[in-house]
């Protein structure tokens, strides 16, 4: 079966060593469930009533402009216990980007994260983005994708690349988006219960800088 895009190749962590792909330092039989794009006023609330059955915890990459549409969802995540990370204020690539107009969006983002953690949307960002942001935030890309946002998306085969290399300290990435939803609902659950089985379970990825952007 063929993996990749489910699971990101070790080389893609030496190339960008300055950014989070998973975190070693984890507490046995600990993984990080992460959402992107984010929040959505039907969708999150339902993600975070899938969490909440299950009793587990996760890191929202939310974007400006929904943060902004959406504060008491925003609340929401925070009162239950997950965690918040800066996806940019308006979801931008940042290989289209002036490095000067993409840290600008992702200060905008902050006012409504205040956090330490971030991720470029589409994993797309340039040196210059990642040597201005780390110097406040941890970068976090991931080593898991559910591939939720395909539309053909073959759910089994999805399922089975995530199940197959459950292994503590993995970082991975869903979308609570209009995009993935359909995927999402098939998805979540049988993931969650899947790490259920393996003795598995979700926390939110540790803030290590101050917050100072």
């Amino acid at each position: 079966m063929r993996l990749f895009p489910f699971i990101i190749p070790q080389f893609f962590n030496k190339l960008f060593g300055k950014l989070v792909w998973e975190l070693e330092n984890t507490p046995s039989n600990k993984i990080y469930l992460t959402f992107d794009d984010g929040p959505h006023p039907v969708i999150t609330p339902w993600v975070l009533d899938i969490l909440a059955t299950y009793n587990a915890k996760a890191t929202f990459f939310v974007v400006g402009q929904n943060a902004e549409k959406n504060p008491q969802i925003l609340q929401r995540i925070i009162e239950e216990g997950h965690a918040l990370g800066n996806h940019t204020d308006h979801h931008l690539s940042g290989y289209n980007c002036r490095t000067k107009d993409y840290i600008a969006d992702v200060k905008r983002c902050q006012q409504y994260t205040q956090t330490d953690l971030f991720r470029p949307p589409y994993g797309r960002i340039k040196r210059s983005q990642v040597k201005q942001l780390n110097k406040t935030f941890q970068i976090v890309m991931w080593n898991q994708l559910s591939g939720d946002f395909y539309k053909n998306l073959d759910i089994e085969k999805s399922l089975q690349a995530l199940r197959l290399h459950t292994k503590k300290g993995n970082i991975v990435v869903f979308h609570d988006s209009q995009k993935s939803f359909e995927n999402l609902k098939l998805l979540l659950p049988a993931y969650l219960n899947s790490l259920k089985e393996q003795g598995f379970s979700s926390i939110v990825i540790p803030h290590k800088k101050g917050i100072i952007f």
